[in-house]
């Protein structure tokens, strides 16, 4: 198949799997009035495949046959293919109006996680998890499938290692084996796009003792699998009203607690199973690809952010005003930082066995904390310039009855030569991006979404490299061991 439209990959998702939402099961996924807006959303990533414009970017040609497949399941072997993953990324997010499509880029994450790992634990023990890989990456690649990656567990007590939990399934766990494959059992949180993807890869969240080597598990399902169950989250739901709602209203991500209740993975889908000293550097792996992405799919906010400054200033007339200016040139900064980070960690990649690229992981944290650690001051700079007819503007109702539209033409015009239709749409898409449901999910995405300030503040001090500001330091200070 190699490559699929948009319509195929939608028709897919028809296939009888088991979604909960609001209390109800999810009949078909693609026609729910909620959920559909999510599979909408995420069918970008086929439409962009076949638009001529961006075909060249989201696909690739293999020389020695003249296939065509979508780019994001290209291994990067060296920074122009992480400055390309990185471009289509933000391509896509700039598509779905700041909102990632994300149903390639975090499987395709595990993936090349998963091919540096399974080598390592076919050298040290003999097993055959690289030919799995491989041959289960050629398969996504020929089918052109959608992947979610589940790989926060649900934790309990999380002062407790999995073993000690009230309930042992808090992690998921392998709970039976047989001649053909594994049973799992256990739930992930926070899986993106879980419900409307073909398959979900999983991947063991922390590291683990050898007492907890059940719980030390990687392997891939279809989403439809027998015991798979999906309950979805309906916070950053969809918005009814394209005028107050410009963003949320088209276009959304959808979490789900994804729960194996006794799922059966037959072998050839198991990527590990037990060896529980490659649980850890196998969920360290996938977050230095993740968090990748994750400042890839930064930008386009941060740019919504500063185009919206811009106009709504110079709507309300105080493009001139100082402090004003400033905020607009701190919103730049916060861009151009997190951009150039990105391209910088792209640029100083690492390649490891089997020839990968992997992205500079310390600038690759600083990026993220960056980006996660400013975020709410960005809001504030943004609602500051606006104003507060963000949260006191009239409804839509009102501007569409021919009684009360004039009072509101009249009175909540801005600087002159503006409509007050324009001054009231971009009053409304900075509600929608900062003070809204769909705005406050934002918020808390931009600090725990690839990891937490802590987690990534752990990361960068063990991953750069002190030793020669040390040196340096001692020279100057004529210090000699």
């Amino acid at each position: 198949m190699a490559l699929r439209s948009a319509e195929q990959y939608l028709e897919s998702l028809r296939d009888d799997r088991v979604v909960y939402y609001r209390g109800e099961q999810v009949k078909d996924v693609t026609t729910h009035p909620d959920v559909r807006v999510a599979a909408e959303h995420a069918s970008l990533d086929y439409h962009l495949a076949e638009d001529p414009k961006y075909k060249d970017l989201m696909t690739y040609q293999v020389p020695e046959t003249g296939e065509v497949f979508s780019r994001y399941f290209k291994v990067p072997k060296h920074a122009e293919d992480l400055l390309r993953r990185h471009e289509m990324i933000l391509t896509g997010t700039r598509a779905g109006h700041g909102v990632v499509l994300i149903i390639k880029e975090i499987g395709t994450d595990a993936l090349f996680a998963l091919s540096i790992i399974a080598k390592k634990m076919d050298d040290q023990f003999g097993t055959n998890y690289s030919e799995r890989v491989r041959n289960y990456h050629q398969y996504c690649q020929q089918n052109d499938l959608s992947m979610a990656t589940a790989q926060t567990d649900v934790k309990g007590d999380r002062s407790l290692r999995p073993s000690e939990q009230e309930h042992l399934d808090y992690y998921v766990r392998i709970v039976d084996e047989t001649k053909d494959g594994i049973i799992v059992r256990g739930a992930k949180a926070h899986t993106t796009s879980a419900a409307v993807v073909n398959e979900i890869i999983v991947l063991p969240t922390r590291a683990v003792g050898e007492g907890d080597k059940n719980y030390a598990v990687a392997f891939a399902v279809p989403a439809n699998t027998k015991g798979l169950k999906m309950i979805v989250s309906p916070f950053g739901s969809v918005a009814p009203s394209d005028f107050h709602h410009p963003v949320s209203s088209h276009h959304r991500l959808m979490e789900s607690l994804t729960i194996f209740d006794d799922v059966f993975i037959p072998w050839e889908r198991v990527f590990m199973k037990g060896e529980w000293q490659f649980a850890g550097p196998l969920a360290n792996t996938f977050v230095q690809f993740h968090r990748f992405t994750a400042i890839s799919y930064k930008p386009p906010l941060c740019e919504l952010f500063v185009g919206a400054a811009e106009l709504i200033a110079q709507y309300n007339g105080l493009k001139q005003v100082s402090h004003i200016r400033e905020k607009l040139t701190r919103l730049i900064n916060y861009l151009e930082t997190v951009r150039a980070l990105t391209r910088a960690s792209a640029y100083e990649c690492q390649l490891v066995d089997p020839g990968v690229a992997v992205p500079n992981t310390a600038i690759t944290n600083i990026a993220k904390f960056y980006f996660a650690s400013n975020y709410h001051q960005a809001v504030g700079w943004l609602q500051d310039i606006a104003g507060g007819l963000l949260v006191t503007g009239p409804a839509e109702e009102d501007w569409l009855n021919p009684e009360t539209r004039p009072y509101i033409q009249k009175y909540l015009g801005g600087a002159k030569g503006v409509s007050t239709e324009n001054r009231l749409k971009m009053f409304n898409l900075i509600r929608d991006l900062t003070a809204s449901d769909f705005g406050g999910y934002h918020e808390v995405l931009a600090i725990h979404a690839e990891g937490s300030l802590e987690a990534q503040k752990i990361t960068i001090y063990r991953e750069f490299d002190a030793e020669p500001c040390i040196e340096f330091a001692k020279k100057v200070a004529q210090i000699r061991d």
